[in-house]
């Protein structure tokens, strides 16, 4: 194979033996350097003074200025005596003229063999070409690290979407634009935390593995601990301990928090994903409505510019107020059912029976039948920022009752983009009823075959008092696939859950 054969060879077009003669080939240049003295893996350290954005940005100042820079070759136009190189590194990438009078007869002939992915170090002059491109005149060039693998074909980049997020390091190489969305990601996050801290919240850090399987409905990852001899389960949430920092006098408290959950995957759930949970004491849901409302409209007036951002071809409009209906309003509007019609939780299955909606529970009570109508007739309907509030005491054993309808609970979820983006509630201080609440939730739990328990300390700690609270959390994957225009949850998490490659 020539060395013209081998520069074309890309990790998409080529068949699995072209790319193991390719690693072959370049181990056997990495072994002759080696061989040489100049094996590129033991260089510890390369001083930089410049990155390829602020030569670009401030091209006036630094032309014909000596820079040091250092980043991976994307691509070579081999001129003969001369060549243009793409040198990227993390803020972008530029073109460097490197030419055999300059560096040197010997140099440039190990130069000539280094390979396209190879990290190299450039020393040179800032300067324009005839053409008007800013670029770097090397006159001094060094291999820092050798790539033993071909990169996609530079045209077309790493297209395929399993490749991309199995190897998401050759994905940040190839496509900036996914770089980007991350870049975004941490601004997101930070933007986030600066924006509860303004408000007085106390950002905190709770346990990740629980020694009790909690009634909720999400299945949990279960690990063993040796020492104590126990298993042991990732968290599926962190409301219950962040609500013990309530009780023990932080008034108001949040977690950026990584959570986890043995359920299925699609274009908006990964078994580990992050989540924001945020507890004030004193408050309602009212409340957590109102600061919700504001957070989501000053993050993305922060991070987009604007509180209108394009999602998928529709623009979203979080700066105008946010729509407000009951989770009875709403199946009414969306599917005719009228809630306070049913006289008895038998019409209420009939009603769903007739308007198609299948019931997991056959013995379903009215609140059960207006959540189950919720979801198949509302969700999807609800594109721009809307509350749903006032929610069947059934499906919210966390949630404070409603004194004037004890048949609905103080809490709300919204939904953006046909999607749940966010829960929040007025919390449950009862301790005596929350007890209730989780037997009932626990007993269910067991007949579906989990070995769930009720949190006794939890209920303890409630009865030492908490109180009058407001509790939210929401997904912050899903705020920021959101804010960058983002289809999949997997094109936001660096490292989505993969099915391992046999």
């Amino acid at each position: 194979m020539s060395e013209n054969e081998i520069e074309n060879i890309t990790a998409e077009s080529a068949s699995e033996e072209d790319i193991y003669e390719v690693k072959r080939i370049r181990i056997e240049k990495l072994n002759a350097l080696r061989e040489a003295g100049k094996d590129p893996y033991t260089v510890t350290k390369y001083d930089r003074n410049a990155l390829t954005a602020t030569i670009r940005d401030e091209f006036d100042r630094l032309e014909n200025t000596e820079v040091r820079i250092a980043g991976r070759m994307m691509s070579r136009r081999d001129m003969g005596k001369a060549n243009f190189i793409d040198v990227a590194d993390g803020s972008g990438r530029i073109q460097v003229y490197v030419r055999i009078n300059d560096i040197g007869e010997d140099v440039f002939a190990e130069f000539k063999k280094w390979d396209i992915g190879d990290i190299v170090g450039i020393e040179g002059l800032v300067f324009r070409t005839r053409r008007g491109e800013i670029s770097i005149h090397a006159h001094k060039i060094e291999l820092l690290s050798k790539s033993l693998h071909p990169l996609p074909e530079k045209f077309h980049g790493l297209v395929d979407k399993e490749l991309r997020y199995r190897r998401r390091y050759v994905d940040l190489i190839m496509n900036p634009e996914v770089k980007d969305t991350f870049y975004k990601r941490s601004r997101i996050i930070s933007e986030v935390r600066r924006y509860l801290d303004g408000r007085g919240y106390l950002e905190v850090d709770t346990p990740v593995l629980h020694t009790v399987e909690i009634g909720a409905a999400a299945r949990p990852f279960v690990t063993h601990h040796n020492a104590l001899d126990i298993d042991m389960f990732l968290r599926i949430e962190t409301e219950l301990y962040l609500k013990r920092l309530i009780v023990g006098g932080f008034d108001k408290v949040y977690e950026v928090g990584r959570i986890f959950r043995n359920e299925g995957m699609d274009a908006t759930h990964n078994p580990e994903f992050t989540t924001v949970e945020m507890y004030e004491a004193y408050t309602d849901y009212k409340g957590m409505m109102e600061l919700i409302e504001d957070m989501y409209r000053t993050v993305a007036r922060n991070v987009c510019g604007s509180a209108k951002v394009m999602y998928q071809g529709v623009e979203i409009d979080m700066e105008s107020p946010w729509k407000r209906m009951t989770m009875a309003e709403a199946v009414k509007e969306y599917s005719g059912a009228d809630y306070y019609a049913w006289e008895s939780d038998e019409q209420a299955r009939a009603e769903a029976e007739k308007l198609g909606v299948q019931l997991e529970d056959k013995n379903a009570p009215k609140g059960l039948v207006l959540a189950a109508l919720f979801d198949a007739f509302v969700e999807q309907h609800l594109i721009q920022p809307t509350f749903i509030y006032d929610y069947p005491v059934e499906n919210s054993p966390l949630a404070k009752r409603k004194p004037s309808d004890p048949a609905f609970t103080e809490r709300f979820e919204y939904f953006i983009t046909g999607h749940e983006m966010g829960n929040a509630f007025s919390e449950l201080n009862d301790p005596i009823d929350q007890r209730r609440r989780f037997e009932k939730q626990v007993e269910q739990r067991r007949k579906e075959g989990a070995n769930a328990e009720v949190d006794e300390d939890f209920i303890m700690a409630l009865e030492y008092g908490m109180p009058p609270t407001g509790g939210l959390g929401f997904g912050m994957d899903r705020l920021v696939m959101l804010l960058t225009d983002s289809p999949s949850i997997r094109d936001v998490l660096l490292f989505p859950t993969m099915k391992p490659l046999k």
